[in-house]
């Protein structure tokens, strides 16, 4: 997916995880080499420490805004305008707009009528306008490293025929997608959160819009980008994927994956 695109990721202080920061800049870059990378809050203020410790090692460049007034987010304003001056100069193919907040609306749909890429990134509760308004939204809460599993040694009982053993037990397991299929018409490991990324029409609707009249198949990898075009949080992590050729393996028994004479090529094929 990796294009010569460059991409300018802008991220908003105030409304972002500075340990997340790595996750941040590796996402956009999949979309581009990341030639911009700024990020804008009150240095000021104590609460920005955790990001301090961070902008050295990631070539960060911290912008600094004065909170002028508690009413209004003067961050806000600075990312935008910044934004807007990189649009005009033309020194990007697109952006990157880390951030939860609903203001940056107006600007992604600026940057997409200008024709260049806006992705964006933000937690689960991010405003759908701000999430539509992108070509491609990341949910924040899938870019968390994996829990580890943590292991312990527990004796087990001793007998008189018996010497000490021990074994291990695991003490909390990381959630983990077991194979089988999916449900189309409730489907998302955010659902807790209130999200339901996809259902059947959408997968429906993605499929016809590429499908080959000739063979009645869609090629995978046209087919992820149908999937974004129809809703711009369609993430395979979402549902607990590692790869998006495992999500369309778990689309029986509606759809199919078919592979090709040159045992690469993956299309999906909808089942009559």
């Amino acid at each position: 997916m990796v294009t010569n695109k460059k991409i300018a990721i802008l991220i908003d202080g105030d409304n972002a995880e500075s340990k997340l920061i790595e996750q941040f800049i590796a996402e956009a870059g999949r979309f581009g080499r990341v030639t911009v990378k700024r990020i804008y809050c009150d240095w000021t203020d104590n609460r920005m420490n955790s990001w301090k410790a961070v902008i050295n090692k990631f070539a960060i460049r911290p912008i600094q805004k004065f909170a002028y007034t508690t009413a209004k987010n003067s961050t806000d304003t600075a990312l935008i305008i910044d934004a807007m001056d990189l649009l005009h100069s033309k020194q990007v193919d697109g952006f990157c707009i880390v951030s939860s907040d609903s203001d940056y609306t107006g600007l992604a749909h600026r940057i997409r009528e200008e024709g260049l890429f806006i992705m964006g990134i933000g937690k689960s509760h991010t405003p759908e306008a701000f999430v539509k308004a992108c070509e491609n939204f990341t949910f924040s809460e899938i870019l968390h490293p994996t829990e580890a599993i943590e292991t312990k040694r527990i004796p087990k009982k001793v007998t008189k025929k018996k010497e000490i053993e021990s074994e291990i037990k695991p003490v909390k397991l990381p959630e983990q997608k077991k194979s089988g299929t999916i449900d189309l018409n409730v489907i998302g490991s955010l659902k807790e959160s209130g999200i339901i990324n996809i259902n059947l029409k959408q997968i429906e609707s993605a499929y016809q819009m590429i499908i080959d009249i000739d063979t009645g198949q869609a090629l995978l990898s046209r087919f992820s980008e149908a999937l974004r075009k129809v809703d711009p949080t369609f993430d395979h992590r979402n549902f607990g994927y590692s790869s998006f050729r495992k999500f369309c393996e778990a689309l029986e028994p509606d759809y199919e994956t078919v592979l090709h004479e040159d045992g690469q090529t993956l299309s999906l094929r909808k089942k009559e």
